[in-house]
C-alpha cells in the first residue's frame, strides 16, 4: 500500500524546524519496517502532484490551500492522518470557539476584529494584562501570540495584525501559574507531561518573564490527560500537543492545542505510539474498503 507523507514547511514550525523534522521521519521509518510504501512530498508538490489515486495520507502540513485540498480528498473518502478538518480546528479561532462551547477548562476569552478598539475589553480583563492572539492561523511570528500591559499595547498589536491581513484574533485573560506542556496520541496510552522552562523546550524565551519561574504547584495528571483527550476529540485530532496553565490550587486551563507537535523531549516513545496509532488506523481503513466491496458485490449479485 502506498502512503503518502507530507512535510511540513519550515514557516509553520517557528523555532522547532528539526525537531518536527526528527519525529516525523522516525514515525515513517517505523511505518516502513512494517512494509508501508510511503512516497514523501512537500506541501507544494502534494498540491501539483499528478495521477494521485486516492492513497492514504499522513500528513504535518498546515498551509490553508493544503488544507483545503485534503478536506475535499477527505470528503470523498481518504484516510488523512491527522484530519484535515482536526488540523483546521486547530486555527486559533475557531479552537477558542469550540473549546468554549464544548466546556473544556480554556481561560475567559473573546474574539475580535482587528479593526476594533478593544478598551473596554482591556478594562474587563484586568491587570496586570491580557493575551492577544491572531486568530485566523498558529503563531508563525513572535507577534501573533502577544502578552500586553496596556491599552495602546493591545491597539497596537490589533492594528499590526490588520496590517498583515489578519481579521480576527483572540483575546484571554491572564492565568498565574506554571506552564505545562503536554503531548498525546488517541487510542493508546500515551499521554506525556512536563514543565517546559525546566528544560529550556519552548518558542519564546520572554514569556518566562511574563509567567514567572515554574513553582511546580501539584495537580492531577489523570484530569490533565483527560480533558486534553476531551479538547482533541472536540478538534478532531488524535496526534496532538498543547500547553495549560497549572494555578496554586491545582486547577489547570488549556491554552493551546495543536496538531501533530514536535515531541521533542519524547520522541522516541511517541514515534512507537503515533506509529501504532496510524498502522491501525491503516488497518481499519482496509478493512473497510474489503467491506464496502463484499457489500457491493452482495447487493449486484442480488
Amino acid at each position: 500500500m502506498r502512503v503518502y507523507a507530507i512535510l511540513r514547511k519550515n514557516d509553520f514550525s517557528p523555532n522547532h524546524v528539526n525537531n518536527d523534522t526528527a519525529i516525523f521521519q522516525a514515525v515513517i521509518g517505523l511505518l516502513e519496517k512494517e512494509g508501508v510504501n510511503i512516497t514523501q512530498v512537500t506541501e507544494d508538490d502534494f498540491l501539483s502532484l499528478k495521477g494521485y489515486q486516492k492513497e492514504p495520507i499522513i500528513t504535518m502540513g498546515r498551509s490553508k490551500a493544503l488544507v483545503r485540498y485534503l478536506q475535499e480528498l477527505e470528503r470523498n473518502g481518504v484516510l488523512i492522518i491527522n484530519s484535515s478538518f482536526g488540523i483546521q480546528s486547530c486555527y486559533r479561532t475557531i479552537m477558542t470557539e469550540k473549546l468554549l462551547e464544548n466546556d473544556v477548562p480554556y481561560p475567559a476569552s473573546v474574539v475580535v476584529n482587528t479593526h476594533d478598539d478593544i478598551g473596554e475589553l482591556f478594562d474587563h480583563f484586568g491587570l496586570p494584562g491580557i493575551w492577544i492572539k491572531r486568530g485566523d492561523f498558529h503563531a508563525v511570528h513572535k507577534e501573533d501570540v502577544s502578552f500586553v500591559s496596556t491599552k495602546d499595547e493591545a491597539n497596537n498589536i490589533l492594528a499590526e495584525y490588520a496590517l498583515r491581513g489578519i481579521d480576527d484574533a483572540v483575546v484571554s485573560q491572564h492565568l498565574f501559574g506554571d506552564l505545562v506542556k503536554f503531548y498525546a496520541v488517541s487510542g493508546t496510552d500515551f499521554f506525556y507531561w512536563f514543565h517546559p522552562y525546566d528544560l529550556n523546550h519552548h518558542k519564546y524565551a520572554a514569556y518566562e518573564q511574563i509567567n514567572g519561574a515554574t513553582a511546580h504547584y501539584p495537580f492531577d495528571n489523570e484530569a490533565l490527560k483527560q480533558a486534553a483527550e476531551r479538547a482533541a476529540e472536540v478538534l478532531g485530532v488524535t496526534i496532538y500537543g498543547g500547553d495549560a496553565i497549572v494555578q496554586t490550587d491545582g486547577s489547570f486551563h488549556i491554552i493551546d492545542l495543536n496538531d501533530w507537535p514536535s515531541f521533542a523531549p519524547c520522541r522516541e516513545q511517541a514515534a512507537e505510539a503515533i506509529a501504532t496509532h496510524i498502522f491501525g488506523k491503516f488497518s481499519e481503513f482496509i478493512d473497510r474498503m474489503i467491506f464496502n466491496e463484499e457489500d457491493k458485490d452482495d447487493r449486484n449479485y442480488v
